[in-house]
């Protein structure tokens, strides 16, 4: 690992804390399969003064989907997924309510028509699978699957979640899935859709924004697909049940060391140290637009997903990833973002526990991060 690499993005990261507002921020870069960049700054839990070290866990929220929507294209890859082939071909009780004719490509691309979540949910009830795949089941579309998007900021993670389930012959829970087929053959350790009880202590304490929702389109379905009694803040991801339960399209846990090797592999064309999991066709997809950019009711903007499920450079909360067009991956609420550069070979995670609303490039504190790392690495974009 280049110490000159460090030291580039460690003052960067040191001035995001002292200048930018940050709290507690980790950063990793693989480079050409290689660890290259490695360094964190701040605190974890700003009630103990507990320090961010490598270790520490951060909850990245809609990170996790890139895993979400790698683990279907794995199922792809073995000839067990169809993309063209309705949900309800795997899950028969997904199709009520005209859902039946919904693809499982219209469900990589936010555009099956289930974007909200129960009326009734909680926390308890988000954390029982077999509670919100059927309510989901049971759910009228807001609209006709395949006709429009529709941001599935939760509920993502269960549809896909559940297809990957119904077509493994091992009937595996989906947590235990990603587990198996991507974190152990690629040697990630801390990468999780549900931690073990045991790496509650290492998870960094989220600081809430100070306004809700701040900077939301007035008109957003947002509240719907994020209710406040499931909000993305430490009251309720904090809880020891919620970080134990699997939510795969919201609720992923992990270092930056970890994510960045996750994006490593995607940036490698899927495979990583001798270990493939996708082919390189299959990965050079993942940056395709999906068209049309239609307006999405959810996030109030246009949609600007990829036909993979990923975001590219230009979607809310991406700033960090650059201007790139090959670039995908993904951000979350609050600011944490990772992301894959195939031409780079390019794989990079920030994680941070300081919640901040997706906004302009400039007020973005982790964008001079990112600039950071591929000026620490010679990359362009």
């Amino acid at each position: 690992m280049a110490t000159k690499a460090n030291e580039i993005v460690q003052k960067a990261v040191d001035t995001a804390i002292e200048e930018g507002g940050e709290i507690g921020v980790q950063v990793a870069a693989y480079l050409d399969g290689e660890l290259a960049v490695d360094v964190c700054g701040g605190v974890a839990d700003d009630t103990t003064g507990r320090q961010v070290d490598g270790e520490t866990a951060f909850p990245v929220f809609s990170v996790i989907k890139a895993v979400t929507a790698t683990a279907l294209h794995i199922q792809a890859e073995k000839g067990l997924v169809d993309y063209h082939a309705p949900v309800a071909q795997y899950w028969p009780e997904f199709g009520k309510h005209g859902k039946d004719k919904g693809t499982v490509y219209d469900a990589l691309t936010h555009r099956i028509g289930v974007p909200l979540m129960p009326v009734s949910v909680t926390p308890d009830l988000m954390c029982d699978w077999d509670w919100m795949v059927d309510q989901l089941a049971e759910m009228h579309p807001l609209f006709e699957p395949g006709t429009k998007s529709g941001y599935m900021a939760y509920t993502f993670g269960w549809v896909v979640g559940e297809v990957v389930r119904r077509t493994d012959p091992k009937e595996r829970p989906f947590a235990v899935f990603i587990q198996e087929e991507i974190c152990q053959p690629l040697g990630i350790d801390s990468l999780w859709a549900g931690i073990p009880a045991d790496v509650n202590p290492r998870v960094a304490r989220l600081i809430d924004m100070p306004a809700a929702r701040a900077g939301m389109a007035p008109d957003s379905l947002m509240p719907r697909a994020m209710p406040p009694q499931v909000a993305t803040i430490q009251e309720v991801f904090g809880r020891p049940d919620v970080r134990q339960a699997c939510i795969p399209g919201a609720q992923g846990i992990m270092n930056a060391r970890s994510g960045a090797r996750f994006f490593a592999m995607l940036a490698n064309g899927g495979e990583l140290d001798g270990v493939r999991l996708l082919s390189e066709d299959r990965v050079r997809t993942f940056n395709v637009p999906r068209p049309p950019s239609d307006w999405d009711p959810v996030h109030g903007v246009p949609h600007k997903g990829t036909i993979g499920g990923f975001h590219v450079p230009g979607s809310p909360g991406m700033w960090p990833a650059g201007t790139n067009p090959r670039v995908f991956g993904h951000n979350a609420a609050g600011g944490t973002v990772g992301w894959a550069d195939p031409d780079a070979r390019l794989g990079v995670m920030i994680t941070h526990n300081r919640m901040f609303p997706h906004g302009a490039r400039e007020d973005n504190p982790l964008f001079p991060i990112g600039e950071a790392v591929r000026e620490a690495l010679g990359v362009r974009g």
